[in-house]
Order: structure tokens, then sequence, then C-alpha cells
């Protein structure tokens, strides 16, 4: 099984105290085949504020620095970026990622909307299911204001506020009453030629997306990356494999990768 992780974070995300080359070593002993580390620029802060300066340089020296002792054929780095909010400022976005060596870039929303107060979904008590259905209505807005737009290869965690939602408030709130506004975004990720993520959490989250990726199929996707989400070591890789499973399951054949924002297939 050919196995990579598209979606890691470093010290260089502000949620994450782990050195690149710690991830390279737990992806190697892993065995996964490619790692791609994907540190958050996010255009919305946790409050909600726009991005204030940003500097690509530690990211960049550390990558370099990193590649260096590799020495191994069967093991691939790549770089890429996390961006969240791109649609809040689309122009700022297609600008932060012009003259940088990027491999790859998630698009995600972690955010609500500048119209809904901004405030990163990770702040919020969800204790009110109210809150949490007018939350997954202003994200589905927001995912259909992202994925039209040329800054992203693959859209991040779809299913995302569900972690807040079910996995920490204890709802059980499904996607279906959203179909509709799903369809039309996975529909546009298919016809601008991007790809969608599964999202392992950590290996937390496998099966959850069994609906998402049967639908995504049925509609026609052929697209998809593999990230674990991984912030710290040991996490590198988690649920990758039986994600990799529930992809074949479903009939995709294939996993996708990338090299300087190309996408290419690689059979599972």
């Amino acid at each position: 099984m050919y196995l990579v992780d598209y979606h890691t974070h470093t010290h260089c995300s502000p949620d994450s105290s782990a050195p690149l080359a710690n991830m390279v070593r737990a992806a190697q002993a892993a065995g996964l085949r490619e790692l791609c580390t994907t540190d958050h620029c996010d255009l919305q802060q946790e409050d909600g504020s726009p991005l204030g300066d940003w500097d690509w340089k530690p990211i960049l020296d550390q990558f370099e620095q990193a590649k260096v002792p590799q020495n191994r054929d069967d093991f691939c780095l790549l770089l890429g970026i996390e961006l969240g909010g791109g649609h809040t400022d689309p122009q700022r976005a297609q600008k932060l990622l012009e003259g940088v060596p990027l491999d790859f870039v998630i698009g995600s929303v972690h955010n609500l909307s500048p119209a809904a107060g901004g405030r990163d979904f990770f702040f919020l008590d969800f204790q009110e299911e109210a809150l949490a259905r007018r939350t997954l209505d202003d994200y589905f807005d927001s995912l259909l204001a992202l994925a039209p737009l040329p800054c992203y290869d693959t859209l991040g965690h779809i299913i995302y506020p569900l972690r807040y939602i079910n996995g920490r408030s204890g709802h059980h709130i499904t996607l279906d009453p959203w179909q509709e506004q799903l369809d039309q975004v996975l529909g546009t990720v298919i016809e601008t030629g991007r790809a969608i993520e599964v999202n392992t959490h950590n290996g937390r989250e496998v099966e959850q997306w069994r609906p998402i990726l049967e639908r995504y199929r049925q509609l026609g996707g052929t697209r998809v990356t593999l990230g674990s989400d991984a912030h710290k070591p040991e996490n590198v890789a988690k649920g990758l494999d039986r994600a990799a499973r529930l992809l074949r399951e479903i009939g995709f054949s294939s996993v996708t990768l990338y090299r300087q924002r190309q996408p290419r297939q690689q059979p599972l």
C-alpha cells in the first residue's frame, strides 16, 4: 500500500511545537512514502481579525534543512501550506502563494464568516444545538465561496466543525440537512479539477468520511488526498491505512499526489 500523509504541522504553526525533522523521522518509521508539511497560514486569526504580516522564511528554512539528511530513495518530503479562510480575501490568498516553491495547498475553513463574527470554531461553545446548526449554515456558505477559487489544491477536512459539535459537545448532527450545499461544493471541486481531503484527525475520524466519499464518487469525483492532521510526531500517519482501505472499499483505486501543485494519481 502506497501511504502518504499530506496534512501535518510543525512549530511553524501556532498550535504545534514539533520540529519538521522529528516529523520526518516519524513518517519514515511509520513506513510512509511521502510526507507533506502543511503549516497554518490563516487569513482569519482565532478572533476573526485579518492576518497581519506573513513571513515565509521560517517555513522555507526548516524545509531546506530537513531535506538534506534524508538520503533515501523510497521517501519524499514535500512543501505545502494549509491556507485558511482564503475566501475572505481572495486577492491576498493568491498573492501569498506567489513565488513560493509549493508542492501542495490545502484550502480550509476554520472560522465563522466575517459577517458572523469570524471566531475560530475551536473556541465556540456548541452546547446549544441551535448554535451548532447556525454555524453549519454559515460554514457551508463559506465552503461555497471558497470552492471555485484558485488558491487551493485540495479542499480540507469538509467535516471539520463536527469535531467540536459532535466530538466535543456530544451532539449527533449529520450533514444531511446541508446535502444540497454539499453537492454544490463537491461539484465545484470536481469541475475545477481539485481534490477533497480525507482527514483522519490523528486516527479519530475515518468511518465518518464514508457518506462524503460515497457522494463524491457518485458525482464523478476521483481526486482524494489523505492527511492525519498531525501536530506532533506520534500522530503522523495515524488512521491513514484505514482511510486507504475505506477508499478502496468505496471504489476509489488511487490517491492523489502533488508535485509543484500538479496532481497525479497513485494506485493505492
